[in-house]
């Protein structure tokens, strides 16, 4: 029986082949195995044990991120519960307080709501109040107004604070 050079040639060549994937496996292994942290230094692992700590590490982050994220989802609730956050204003929000007779609103927006300012200003109108004094302040992002008003001549019993306070968050909430 005579040896067939192109089937020697192709042994030689599958041989080639594997001996290079075995190459391309281990600095692959060896890679990975860097980039995991090992608690306890140790001299040759074997590439089953490095493949195990890999496994476990990427559960292990995976579980982490989960985390993370769930605690960041919980942070964005509270920020949207408490309506600011360092200078930012999600919601405009108004207080009517009674003052004897005269109310006295606080509206708290951030500066984009300025439209806010004029419809609180003519619902009181409206109402039969006339405003007397309106000032403001900015801390960040932040605008609190306070608006005092008393009874004008147009006031009539029907009207009043309540219906300031009713009508005014019908606005503020349907902005």
């Amino acid at each position: 029986m005579a040896c067939n050079p192109s089937s020697s040639s192709s042994k030689v060549d599958r041989k080639t082949i594997e001996k290079n994937r075995r190459i391309q496996m281990k600095a692959l292994y060896s890679k990975l195995h860097s980039l995991v942290p090992h608690d306890s230094p140790r001299g040759m692992v074997s590439q089953p044990d490095q493949l195990h700590e890999a496994t476990n590490y990427i559960k292990k982050l995976q579980i982490k991120l989960e985390k993370m994220k769930e605690e960041k989802e919980n942070l964005m609730r509270i920020k949207k519960r408490k309506g600011t956050s360092l200078g930012q204003q999600s919601t405009p929000r108004i207080d009517v307080r009674e003052m004897g007779s005269s109310p006295e609103a606080i509206l708290i927006t951030g500066v984009d709501f300025q439209i806010m300012l004029s419809e609180t200003i003519r619902v009181i109108h409206e109402e039969g109040f006339d405003v007397i004094n309106a000032s403001f302040s900015i801390i960040n992002d932040i605008v609190v107004h306070t608006i005092h008003a008393q009874i004008g001549e147009t006031y009539s019993s029907e009207n009043g604070i309540s219906r300031i306070k009713d009508k005014l968050n019908n606005i503020v909430y349907s902005t």
